[in-house]
């Protein structure tokens, strides 16, 4: 038996992040692995034009963002493992569409099916099933870093596998790593005595409202809606330069790739290191969003060999890289006591919209105006959304804390007022029918022994 206040993860806990983790890589290595190569190796399709590719590219996005909620409530009703089985088998089943397909129209069919699999809040509230709140935010941050190291693995094993399987070897590849997550989940990952209904983990019904009216949270939704657009548009153009441009055929792109991200990954570190510690984000950010309008710019302009093209993707990488691990940390800081889970879910919603519109604008526009079209049509998102963030607030540094609560304590109709006035408390609701109250703190302000010990002495109201 674990003690509960164990500051060690125990080994159950480990196996369900660990494995979750597993679990969410290998499907977005599935669906990020087609982003390098489409727009070379799918005009060899039958119907291909620049604008079907583009729709091939973003089409994940459609069914992914409107069933990505419903799928994390029909967990909580039916249970996770049943959701996340269903959503791996119809995402297999899209990848075996998409391999078996002659012509773009199937690849499409293929790749709207694997977004069908909106599995990611399923996954989500299941880790929280299983760990305890201390473990919480390692064991998501162990999921969030498999979903970076999957982009940047698929970056450089896509255009390898394609370049040995052809596109049909590629989503073969991705149908076997789907069933892959269900074997981990069946034999890896463990059971959980019972669901918990969690607000920071899962999307609450009664705090959908309040979230989409939040306008810093619609600013940052705006944000990776944008972000994820401009990638996505950017996967059109950037391949195909390489060839016409840079004169570099499609089957060397991984080299790019890899150097840009790898480059651009530790290029990021300092920037992130700066703006926490400064505690300078909103600087960080609107200084991202500006080198992402330069490279596009640059990329318009400019990249006509391939140097150009090379430095200019690393400096991408290093705002896209910098931009993408920062803006989920953000939504956490700017969303209510008990409302990150919520505004997480819109948030998720609110990027794959933006890959399905980057990969059809971006599709369209190389269609009626060629690469330089594509590069400035990104720029002038890159220019609305920087318009768009210097209206927002610097966020506050705060961390959000999950404490149960006793039935005593659950009485007192005062406790959530007297514990905003306690230092370093930014925010607090109670949730009865969690039995546990949601905190917003600062922890360079708070002693959180005083603030546990406040909660332990809560008188019972008369």
């Amino acid at each position: 038996m674990h003690d509960p206040h164990s500051e060690r993860m125990s080994g159950g806990e480990t196996r369900a992040a660990s494995g979750l983790a597993l679990v969410f890589a290998f499907r977005m290595l599935g669906l990020f692995m087609v982003l390098p190569v489409m727009a070379t190796y799918g005009m060899e399709l039958q119907g291909s034009t620049p604008a079907l590719i583009g729709l091939a590219i973003g089409a994940y996005g459609l069914t992914q963002a409107i069933l990505q909620i419903p799928f994390g409530m029909l967990s909580d009703r039916i249970g996770r493992r049943p959701v996340i089985y269903a959503g791996l088998l119809i995402f297999a089943a899209g990848s075996l569409l998409a391999a078996n397909a002659d012509s773009i129209f199937g690849v499409i069919a293929g790749r709207v099916l694997q977004g069908a699999g909106a599995i990611s809040a399923a996954v989500m509230a299941l880790l929280s099933d299983l760990t305890r709140e201390q473990h919480r935010t390692k064991a998501m941050a162990m999921v969030g870093m498999s979903i970076g190291l999957s982009f940047a693995v698929a970056m450089v094993v896509g255009p390898l596998l394609t370049r040995a399987f052809g596109l049909s070897g590629l989503f073969l590849a991705t149908a076997a790593m789907a069933l892959l997550g269900m074997l981990v989940v069946a034999t890896w990952v463990p059971r959980a005595a019972a669901a918990l209904q969690h607000r920071e983990s899962g999307v609450a019904s009664q705090a959908l409202w309040p979230t989409l009216k939040n306008l810093d949270l619609l600013r940052l939704d705006f944000a990776i809606l944008a972000l994820h657009a401009i990638l996505m548009a950017s996967f059109i153009a950037l391949p195909l330069a390489l060839v016409e441009q840079g004169a570099l055929v499609k089957e060397e792109h991984w080299w790019v790739y890899l150097t840009a991200l790898l480059v651009g990954f530790f290029a990021m570190v300092p920037f992130i290191i700066y703006g926490e510690k400064k505690r300078r984000m909103k600087q960080v950010l609107l200084g991202a969003v500006c080198v992402l309008l330069a490279c596009e710019l640059f990329f318009a302009l400019v990249g006509q060999d391939l140097r150009s093209l090379v430095l200019g993707m690393v400096v991408f990488f290093t705002a896209f890289n910098l931009l993408e691990a920062s803006l989920p940390s953000l939504v956490s800081k700017v969303a209510p006591a008990g409302g990150k889970g919520t505004a997480m879910g819109v948030y998720a919603t609110s990027q794959f919209l933006g890959a399905a519109i980057g990969g059809i604008l971006g599709g369209w526009l190389y269609q009626h105006y060629s690469l330089s079209g594509v590069f400035l049509g990104c720029a002038l998102l890159a220019l609305f959304w920087l318009a768009f963030a210097v209206t927002m607030r610097e966020p506050p540094y705060v961390t959000s804390l999950r404490l149960p609560l006793s039935s005593a304590a659950l009485q007192d109709a005062g406790l959530a007022e007297r514990l905003q006035a306690v230092p370093g408390v930014a925010d607090a609701v109670v949730v009865v029918e969690e039995a546990a109250i949601y905190i917003k703190v600062d922890t360079q302000q708070l002693d959180r022994k005083s603030l546990e010990r406040l909660i332990e002495t809560a008188p019972v109201a008369c």
